[in-house]
């Protein structure tokens, strides 16, 4: 491996290859302790997209909610899937598939459009200028923003899709949907994650879609491998050590330094990640 490959690969903690019920037990138990360790916490919340990420994550939430309630007799125990569209959803019939096949005990739907666009609004009036990419990230927010709404109305916590083809190149915005509380995906790729899905009976379409953050209304649909300029495959391959191109090489170690700031919880003037003169 890369010298820089090896570094990255110990801290996404990513397996050559999985056992995808292994994983899926490991994800499950872990959810379960989180809650254990946090009695005060009844309820885990999620944003669901449609998604791949989001549809795993989603599943796996609510077998870990079935079997804490199975186990400790305590009805009170809950996974609230929330659908948080910006106006119309271009792939609303995936998030709702994605929703079918998780069986949440809540199904809330919450649109953002209002309260984005009046918050864009509010910031133009200033005289400041929002961008489409900087609108982006206030409606990647605002879904956060919600999903901590319904947890504090819920003794709840939030869970987060971060996984390790993601994080590498913090694909995500700060404090948006990078934001969360758990996150039981972090350690896998994108085609691990497919794996899992397929070993839990996902409908095959929800994970072999082309992935898109879907934020910005200049470039809708954009597909996250243009955006990214490298694919998942590549990634994948990356991440599990294996050799890539070097193009693919250089332009994965270029993101992964680009976005270290988001690997990292505010700065304050005892990390080394300051540098102080």
């Amino acid at each position: 491996m890369r010298p820089l490959q090896e570094k990255i690969v110990a801290y996404e903690h990513v397996k050559p290859e999985i056992d995808p019920k292994e994983e899926i037990r490991k994800s499950i138990d872990f959810l379960k302790n989180y809650l254990k360790e946090n009695p005060f916490l009844k309820t885990y919340v999620l944003g669901i997209s449609g998604g791949q990420d989001s549809t795993l994550a989603g599943k796996l939430a609510q077998m870990a909610i079935n079997e804490m309630r199975q186990e400790t007799g305590d009805s009170s125990y809950q996974f609230i899937a929330v659908r948080l569209p910006y106006g119309k959803q271009n792939d609303a019939d995936d998030a709702a598939d994605a929703v079918a096949f998780q069986k949440p005990d809540q199904d809330l739907i919450v649109n953002i459009k209002e309260p984005v666009d009046a918050l864009v609004k509010v910031i133009e009036a200033t005289g400041q200028k929002i961008t489409d990419f900087n609108k982006g990230n206030i409606k990647a927010r605002q879904r956060m923003v919600v999903q901590y709404a319904i947890a504090g109305a819920n003794s709840g916590a939030v869970i987060g899709t971060d996984h390790a083809a993601e994080n590498f190149s913090g694909f995500y915005t700060k404090y948006g949907d990078g934001a969360a509380d758990i996150t039981p995906l972090f350690r896998l790729d994108k085609r691990q994650g497919k794996q899992m899905l397929k070993e839990l009976g996902c409908p095959e379409h929800l994970y072999m879609k082309a992935p898109t953050a879907d934020l910005e209304e200049e470039k809708p649909d954009l597909p996250d491998e243009e955006a990214l300029g490298v694919t998942y495959n590549e990634v994948d391959d990356y991440l599990e050590g294996r050799q890539v191109s070097d193009k693919a090489a250089e332009q994965i170690e270029k993101l992964w330094k680009k976005s270290e700031h988001k690997r990292h919880l505010p700065v304050t003037i005892f990390d080394d990640f300051y540098k102080h003169n």
